[in-house]
């Protein structure tokens, strides 16, 4: 039921901006580093001169954080307004699925295509690396996995809170604003404490534990995940 219900939300997001978004962040990212090294190119390469590539993928974890997050938000909260604009909650719950296949459905949607946009970020800082003339040789490739995908995992418990709340205020301002103001507090995670799940992507690259935090990431998006299932299938739909 879940795969049904996941092919039948895969056709909604047609024509909703959805792919824009998540091609926007992690090139938006790589040009913005592209334009850092690209002024500043024997400087930065004097300074990381003994690790090129760590010095490019330093400057690009700073902002990973806050793509993560407020692309996580948005992605969410375009998702579940397919719903709550077309006001079809009715309809769809009437059809004979679970709720709790339709909230999976939604949530493996919105991390297929966050995971899309983390793979590409991987991708994009390669070649980038490649085009500032790096070699290729020393691509390390562990550290190029660590900040797509395992400060992916890391960001897990945001990007389920975001869609839970999605699904259940129909006006996306709370939502929207509480991601937005998590994005940008994220941008001081180096301030706050380990034990805090908003700084964990960013620990994920700035200390040596980074299964740690990426399996904390993991394993905290998952108990999210219980209570947001059971009140979704209680919630009374418009």
């Amino acid at each position: 039921m879940v795969w049904r219900a996941l092919s039948a939300d895969w056709l909604k997001i047609r024509g909703r901006g959805l792919w824009f978004l998540v091609f926007l962040g992690p090139l938006g990212l790589v040009a913005m580093q592209g334009l850092n090294f690209g002024l500043r190119y024997d400087y930065l390469t004097k300074q990381y001169s003994a690790d090129l590539w760590g010095g490019l993928l330093s400057n690009l974890s700073d902002f990973v954080p806050v793509a993560l997050y407020l692309g996580g938000t948005l992605v969410c909260s375009l998702i579940a307004n397919i719903e709550h604009q077309t006001s079809s909650w009715k309809q769809l719950l009437a059809l004979p699925i679970s709720r709790t296949s339709v909230f999976m459905a939604k949530l493996l949607l919105c991390l297929l295509l966050v995971a899309f946009s983390c793979l590409l970020l991987s991708a994009g800082a390669v070649g980038l690396g490649l085009a500032l003339g790096f070699k290729r040789e020393l691509i390390p490739y562990a550290d190029v996995f660590r900040i797509g995908l395992l400060s992916y995992l890391a960001a897990l418990p945001v990007i389920v809170l975001q869609l839970w709340l999605s699904l259940s205020f129909r006006n996306q301002t709370f939502p929207v604003a509480l991601g937005l103001t998590l994005s940008l507090t994220s941008l001081f995670a180096m301030f706050l404490a380990e034990w805090i799940p908003l700084s964990w992507p960013y620990l994920v690259w700035g200390t040596p534990h980074h299964v740690l935090y990426s399996s904390g990431g993991l394993l905290l998006g998952l108990l999210v995940l219980l209570p947001g299932i059971v009140h979704f299938a209680r919630k009374d739909v418009e």
